[in-house]
């Protein structure tokens, strides 16, 4: 598994957290218990999905002021699991810069998710950006 496809398993985990109210470590466990994930994407997943759970609520403020007109429970599930993942990137993973969790972000968007939607996340992850780059 290379880390594209870490991180998409990653969104995917996200989505199910939001999905079924469950924000435990066992989600990821059994998310990535049959698949042959590297110890350095395990890595990543783990990290990744501590570190959304932990800053959530400053995540989805972020998203919000920049989502212009749409409130967060207007925005379709995979949109905002895939938004989550790229803000959490931005802020709190170092070694990822900025310009690849946008870009990683809109490529995901393309494969998983509406016609539409690849403009509107590269639109707020934009905003975010401009924001705090």
């Amino acid at each position: 598994m290379n880390r594209q496809e870490a991180r998409e398993l990653l969104m995917q985990i996200v989505y199910q957290m939001d999905l079924q109210e469950d924000k435990t470590l066992e989600l990821v466990e059994r998310s990535i218990e049959d698949k042959s994930v590297t110890e350095k994407n395990e890595q990543y997943i783990i990290g990744g999905f501590k570190q959304l759970v932990q800053h959530q609520d400053e995540i989805d403020n972020l998203i919000q002021d920049n989502a212009k007109n749409w409130r967060l429970e207007r925005i379709a599930k995979v949109d905002l699991a895939i938004l989550r993942l790229a803000v959490c990137e931005i802020l709190y993973m170092d070694e990822i810069p900025a310009p690849v969790a946008i870009n990683e972000a809109v490529e995901i968007a393309k494969k998983y998710s509406q016609k539409d939607s690849p403009k509107f996340i590269n639109g707020v992850l934009g905003s975010i950006g401009r924001k705090l780059l």
